[in-house]
Order: structure tokens, then sequence, then C-alpha cells
């Protein structure tokens, strides 16, 4: 191999090897988090959502399944699944889909799809929630649109989701998962062309300018969807936001 060769070789294992490092700290984040960041604002907030639900405006029984980010995993829900128990939910309709992020998207939304059957059929309820974070919401996405999964969806959360890609996945093209995140790729043409919010589904996402790993950071929008700018939240830091989470707690209920 020639010198320069080599060179390129490690550059790029030096690139893959960072996005990993920033990607896999959300697992920390979340379990460290998850004990002293919940006690305050989400405890309002289910407050306000108990003086609510005695009018029967707000129903907290929909199972509420959690899809991570790129090497991401359940643990990444430490916190959102706290704030979603302290708002009225039973730990029993809380559910978090794992998938691998060095796969492909196209198989991670059809296994999303069993994940979701296989909660509905546990549970007994006719639709489900999901709450996805970066590029799950590739693959949440492509279930609800492709492959028809909105008429099994009552709603859709998508925090800093990579919905129309991000230039950061520059940096693990190795990977067919990165391939599909990057901005302008046939899979997410698929998942944007025409209607972005399909069916009866509710449609939400949380994005901020402070997020540095989805570039544009308005690359989680959706059209036909209630979009929520966050002033200044990173990436990672979205998923220990108790804040943002209680919000879509509020709006899972609604």
């Amino acid at each position: 191999m020639s010198r320069r060769s080599a060179r390129r070789l490690t550059g790029a294992v030096a690139a893959v090897t960072a996005v990993l490092a920033l990607f896999s700290s959300a697992t920390a984040a979340g379990a460290a988090d998850a004990t002293d960041r919940t006690s305050g604002i989400a405890t309002t907030t289910a407050s306000t959502r108990s003086a609510d639900a005695a009018t029967g405006t707000l129903s907290t029984s929909t199972p509420v399944v959690f899809v991570h980010g790129y090497t991401g995993s359940a643990s990444n829900w430490v916190t959102a699944m706290s704030v979603f128990r302290l708002n009225g939910w039973s730990s029993s309709n809380l559910f978090a889909y794992e998938y691998n992020s060095y796969g492909n998207n196209i198989t991670n939304a059809q296994g999303l799809a069993t994940f979701v059957n296989n909660v509905k059929s546990r549970t007994g309820a006719s639709k489900v929630a999901l709450v996805n974070h970066s590029m799950g919401g590739l693959v949440s996405q492509y279930y609800l649109k492709v492959l028809g999964g909105n008429t099994s969806v009552s709603h859709l959360a998508s925090i800093a989701g990579a919905n129309h890609g991000t230039t950061y996945a520059s940096a693990c093209l190795v990977y067919t998962t990165c391939q599909q995140m990057y901005p302008g790729s046939s899979f997410i043409a698929q998942i944007t062309s025409g209607d972005e919010t399909p069916g009866s589904t509710k449609y939400a996402t949380w994005y901020s300018p402070c997020d540095g790993v989805i570039i544009p950071y308005t690359s989680t929008r959706l059209d036909g969807a209630t979009n929520n700018p966050v002033a200044c939240q990173t990436h990672i830091g979205f998923l220990t936001d108790t804040s943002v989470l209680g919000d879509i707690a509020d709006f899972v209920a609604s």
C-alpha cells in the first residue's frame, strides 16, 4: 500500500471513530441524567395532565415505541421513559425498539413493523405512538410511508430526526445506513417525495440550531407536521431534556 493510500485509510478510520464516539455518548447521557433531571419540569407537567385527564381530554393508555438513532440503544430512552411514567404511562406500555445501526434502514424499518405488531398484540391496542431520535427518523418514516405503518401509528414524534438527511453522515459512508442518511440519497428521496405525513397519524418534530449533528438542523422538519423549534439544544442533549420530553408526552396524550 502506498503512503498516500495509508494516510487516506487512517483518516477514514479516524473519522468513523469520531462519529461513533459522539453518537455512542447518548447511552451514558441517557442513564446519567435519568434520576436528577426528571423531578422538576416533568412533575409539573404531570400535575397539569392529571387535571386535564379528569375532563377526558388526554389519554396515556397508548403504547409508546421509542426508536433510537445511529449507534444508539434502548438505554438512550431511560430519561424519556421516566418522564412518560411521571406523566401517567404504565411501564407496561413503554417499549424500545433496537436495530442494526450498520445494516440497512429498509431492513430496520421492516423490523420496526414486526415490533409494532408484537406490541399491539401484547397490549391489545389498535395503534401505538412512535418517538424517534436522529436516524430513527429515517427508520420511522420508511415504516409509516413506504410500508404503510401509518395505519398502526396514532402519533409520530421526531426528536432531531435526520428526516431529510445530514451532511454529518459523510464521516461514516462506509455503512449503508449512513449512505441512506446523506442528503439527496435515493432512500431520502423515497420517504420525502409527495406527502411527508401520510394517513391520519399526528406528526410533530423538535429541532434546534444548536444540534451540531443534523446539518442543516432544519432537516428534521416535516411538511404537514407540527414543527417545534427549540432555542438551543444539542443533538444528544435532547435525550435528557425533560422539558422537551414532557412536551412530547403531552403531544402523544393529545
